[in-house]
């Protein structure tokens, strides 16, 4: 009786071992699988940017991550962060702004922000953007959505600064032109469209207000009129130099009343982009809109993007010339004309030579 009574509690021990040990590998299985990254090492995998405020608990971290698609389970997140607070209760998860890529496993993605290896998080908006522009590429680049961007710009509280111009029409982008573009650090700020927006126009007022203030007996444009020509010369001017004669033309065709004929205030205004192979149409040009500078005289009424210092300065202080026209050579150069007659023929000039180049490179 006692040799079975032995038996009986050996299986049970030898059960409950197998048991412990399914369990066990169970758990390490789960565990491996939590911990491998959600995006397979050596794939192609766009970094993601986090901004972690001071006092979010390890769960809001975890849950984050998880959204975020940098790492597989949160739950596993919060086993780990136990793990380390015990062995470390003096450590924690450190605030700042990490860039962070689902190629990582978890643990290597915990160490990094326990260990505090923030980045430091910057952007750089090159001259002659539109606000759609810079909406895209805060989103591309993981600070927050293109929409976010845009309702932000609509929504803006502008009574601080009282340069900017008032808002005459619903609809128009009143900031549009006055972000000034540049490279920022962000590293100390809230990864929010209003916090940024407001870096900008601060730029903008410490680099242009004073700039049209040196000079602005040196112009008839009002300080929005200044802002909107330079946005187009920043748009049609490829080659530094021709800024200021291209400025010139400008400046000559509103004294005489003459529109403007910009390319980009149409484009702008239809939200189009043309190309040398795919030009703006006759019927483009003829489309009314408040930015077709073909159909109407004057200026539109916004600028078209945000204009650089070089062209800020140019429109300030424009070439004096009795040229009227500019057509683009497609290397980034024009051809200025006085005349209309002078302005059809370069044109029929620059498409003759281009038809010839496609018809010889395409032999």
């Amino acid at each position: 009786m006692k040799a079975i009574q032995g038996m009986i509690k050996g299986a049970i021990a030898l059960l409950l071992i197998a048991a412990i040990g399914a369990v066990g590998w169970r758990g390490w299985l789960w565990w491996t699988t939590a911990n491998t990254p959600p995006v397979a090492a050596g794939t192609t995998a766009k970094p993601v940017k986090l901004r972690i405020p001071p006092g979010t608990s390890a769960q809001e971290i975890g849950r984050d991550l998880q959204a975020l698609g940098v790492i597989r389970s949160a739950t596993a997140w919060d086993l780990w962060s136990r793990w380390r607070m015990f062995k470390e209760p003096d450590g924690g998860f450190k605030a700042g702004v990490y860039q962070l890529s689902p190629t990582e496993p978890l643990e290597s993605v915990a160490t990094k922000i326990w260990d505090g290896e923030v980045v430091r998080l910057g952007y750089t908006i090159p001259e002659g953007w539109s606000l759609r522009q810079m909406a895209a590429y805060f989103e591309e680049e993981g600070f927050f959505s293109a929409q976010a961007f845009l309702t932000a710009v609509e929504r803006f509280p502008t009574a601080q600064y009282t340069w900017l111009p008032s808002k005459s029409e619903p609809g128009l982008p009143l900031l549009e032109g006055f972000l000034y573009p540049d490279t920022y650090d962000v590293s100390g700020l809230p990864v929010e469209p209003e916090a940024i927006l407001k870096q900008m126009l601060d730029r903008f007022e410490q680099v242009a207000l004073p700039l049209y203030k040196q000079g602005q007996k040196q112009t008839d444009l009002s300080f929005s009129q200044w802002v909107t020509l330079a946005s187009i010369v920043e748009k049609e001017a490829v080659i530094a130099n021709e800024r200021p004669r291209i400025a010139g033309v400008f400046v000559n065709r509103l004294k005489k009343n003459i529109p403007l004929g910009a390319d980009p205030t149409v484009e702008y205004g239809l939200g189009i982009q043309q190309t040398p192979d795919q030009p703006l149409t006759l019927d483009q040009v003829r489309t009314p809109s408040a930015y077709n500078t073909y159909l109407n005289t004057g200026l539109p009424p916004t600028p078209i993007a945000s204009p650089g210092l070089a062209s800020l300065k140019a429109t300030l202080k424009p070439e004096d010339t009795d040229f009227l026209y500019f057509v683009a050579r497609y290397d980034g150069t024009h051809v200025f004309s006085r005349t209309l007659a002078e302005h059809q023929a370069a044109q029929a000039t620059i498409q003759d030579k281009r038809k010839s180049t496609k018809s010889n490179n395409a032999q």
